[in-house]
Formats: C-alpha cells, structure tokens, sequence
C-alpha cells in the first residue's frame, strides 16, 4: 500500500481518521488555554509548563495499571468513553477552581488518556494491511501537525477574544464531537485479545515487550530524545508570551515536512538509516537559543528542528516488526504511554532549569540532553545489531521478519 488514496478506500480508515483529527485541535487548543491560563496567575514557567503537559506525567500510572485493556476493550466503546471524558474535563477546567484542583484534574485526563494511544493504533493496525501502517500513521500525523497549526493559531486568537476560559468551553464541545464521530463512524468490533484486563496482565505483558534488547531500545529512543525536546516546547510560553501560538504552529509545520518526507518520500530500505539523523537535527537547532533570538529566528529554528519529529516514523516501524500482531495495541500503547510520561517529565525539568536561569538557557540545556542520549543509544543499537549478526554470539530471538532485517522476538 503505497498510495493516500488506497489508505481512504479502506474500510473504517476514514472514521478513525476523523475521529482523531477532531481531538486533537481540543487537545492544543485547551493546552495553550491552560498554560496561558495559570502563567498568568502564577507568573511561574514550571507551573506553565506542568500545566500544559503534566497530564503526560499519569501516563507512567496508566502503563502500568491499565494498559492491557487496550487490546482486551471493544475499540469504539473505548473511544467513545474517552472522548467524553475529556469534555466533561475540560468543561469543568473552564470553570473558576483552585489551582491544586487544575492539576489534580489534568493528571486524572492524563490516566485517562494513557489508554487513548494503545486503542487507535491498535485499532489501525488492525485496520490496514502490515505494509499500510506505516503510510497510514503519517498521514494521521501529518494531519495531527496541521490541525496543531490551526489549532494553536485558533487558540491564539480565541484566547485573545475570549479568555482561556472561553477556550477551554469551545474545546470541550470539540471533543464531544469527537465523541459522537466515534460512535457513529466506527463500526462495533471485538477486542483484539481474549481475556479481562488487569494490572497483573498489564504487567505480564509490559516484561514481555521489555525483556528484548532490540525492542527495548527502540523504545528508548520514541521516548527520550524528543521527550526531551517537548521540555524545549513546554517553555514557548514563557519565552515569547505574546508569540507562543507562532511557536507552536512552527513546530507543528515542522513535524509535518518530517512525516511526509518519511512516510511518503523515503522508501523502505533507506528509511531505517535516517532515524538516528533525524533525532540528531530534533535537537541540534535548539542550541542556537543560546544567542536568545527574536520571535523570527526562533520560529525558523524551531520549524527546521521539529522535522526531526519523523524519526519517530522510521522507529514505529522497527517496533511493529518485532511485535506479535495479538499484542500491537499494548506495544504502541506502552510507546504512546512512555513517551507522554517522557514528556511530562521534561516539561517538569525544563521548567524547573528555567525558574532558575530562563528559558532560552533551558532550552539548550534540554537540546544538549537530548543529543547526548541519541548519541548512546546509537552506539547501543549499533553494538546490538552487531551481536546478532551470525556468528556475533547473539541469543535473541530466532526467527526474522521477511524483507526487514530484524528478529522477531516473540513469533
């Protein structure tokens, strides 16, 4: 499956799309709503910072509570339920409540919301043909990069005319549109795995994803390097308050170059020797917020670095490859997991560097971080392959993906 056409004739792909695509311009919308909302009280970048992607921080939670229910849940009931979960939340968010009541809120969306990943790509990879995942996860995170363009200039404008407050209501209608676009679009299925979820399950499953080293490095490598990056992008706002919506849209158009660029330009055999490049040009842009640029520079900056972002195409990719099809919603919801978790984490820490220096110089702080993680990974990875070649003394697992290069490990 090569083509964007082939993907739309595809049974249920449209939904799915649709119904993603509506929930995400909530997502930024009442992000910048909240971040905005609790600089202005606190005048605090940490707390800005919490406030825009703190709820990541309860994915940790809900990896290892809740996770197995990605592929043990009928998928649109799921869905569903999320979604109007998130606009009864950010309903109640717009309302005038403590600020320990924000963020007790955020993080329960947050737990929430760990379950959100596993069940849609799941649900997409059970949708789409094997060779069809990966051209179908970037055109959703192509769509995602333009609806966070339009979502953040939107949100601009509607907190400027209406108040945060404002915003957060126009959201939450957002996603209880996202809410009725599941129920009606998606057509009842089954879940994908016997059994009733549970943490010991959860649990079982997250070891057995971890327990291999090639697996466990490509996770490590969705998770940390742009995590730390986001910890960059979690600090727009106190380093340009009144231009932070430009910021966002910048990365946002960045990310999408990237996801066209490796989901639709890059064949298959080149594109796996482009995934640690790509986290390398993620980060090295940031380091020129040294020289603390205007609003022009920074945003040309922050446009070129966020291509990086499709590194996490080439990754998804590999981490398919070494998953039992029975087990793909729990892998990519223990990815969607950790990397938000990563996020939130990184946020915390950005914010935390720049309360004590500012946000430019956290910023390169983050994108030194992350560079230097890349490059360990890369010499893990490459020492790795390495073992496993024949005769390298490698004990993983025995049988390889046709056409990949790679072991799969629980086949």
């Amino acid at each position: 499956m090569r083509s964007y056409q082939s993907l739309f004739r595809t049974r249920e792909f449209t939904p799915l799309f649709l119904t993603s695509l509506v929930q995400v311009a909530p997502q930024t919308m009442s992000g910048l709503a909240l971040g905005t909302l609790v600089y202005d009280a606190t005048d605090s970048p940490l707390l800005s910072a919490l406030s825009m992607f703190g709820p990541s921080l309860a994915q940790v939670l809900g990896a290892t509570t809740l996770l197995s229910a990605a592929d043990r849940l009928p998928p649109r009931a799921t869905m569903t339920g999320i979604a109007l979960t998130f606009a009864a939340g950010t309903a109640v968010l717009a309302t005038p409540v403590p600020l320990w009541a924000i963020f007790a809120l955020i993080l329960l969306l947050g737990l929430v919301a760990s379950l959100s990943g596993g069940v849609r790509w799941g649900l997409l990879n059970e949708i789409l043909p094997k060779d069809g995942y990966l051209l179908g996860r970037s055109v959703f995170n192509m769509a995602n990069g333009l609806t966070q363009i339009t979502g953040y200039a939107t949100g601009g404008v509607l907190v400027t005319l209406l108040s945060p407050r404002g915003t957060l209501l126009t959201a939450a209608a957002l996603y209880l549109a996202a809410a009725i676009t599941a129920r009606v679009g998606l057509t009842r299925r089954p879940p994908r795995a016997s059994g009733r979820p549970s943490v010991a399950e959860t649990w079982r499953t997250n070891a057995r994803l971890w327990s291999y080293a090639p697996r466990r490095n490509v996770y490590l490598l969705l998770w940390l390097p742009n995590g730390l990056i986001v910890g960059c992008e979690s600090l727009y706002v106190p380093y340009a308050p009144d231009h932070a919506g430009m910021l966002f849209a910048c990365a946002a158009l960045g990310m999408f170059v990237g996801d066209v660029t490796v989901g639709r330009f890059l064949p298959p055999g080149v594109r796996q020797r482009f995934g640690i490049p790509l986290l390398l040009l993620l980060a090295a842009p940031y380091l020129v917020f040294t020289l603390r640029p205007g609003v022009p520079v920074a945003a040309a900056v922050v446009a070129v670095a966020s291509v990086g972002f499709g590194a996490s195409l080439v990754q998804q990719e590999r981490l398919m490859s070494l998953t039992p099809s029975e087990l793909s919603g729990h892998a990519l919801g223990l990815h969607s997991a950790g990397m938000l978790t990563m996020q939130g984490v990184s946020a915390g820490l950005a914010g935390a560097v720049a309360q004590l220096t500012s946000a430019g110089v956290a910023m390169v702080v983050m994108a030194a971080a992350s560079i230097a993680v890349t490059v360990s990974l890369s010499v893990a990875v490459a020492r790795e392959r390495e073992e496993r070649r024949p005769g390298g003394g490698g004990d993983g697992e025995k049988r390889a993906v046709g056409g990949l290069g790679v072991a799969d490990v629980d086949g």
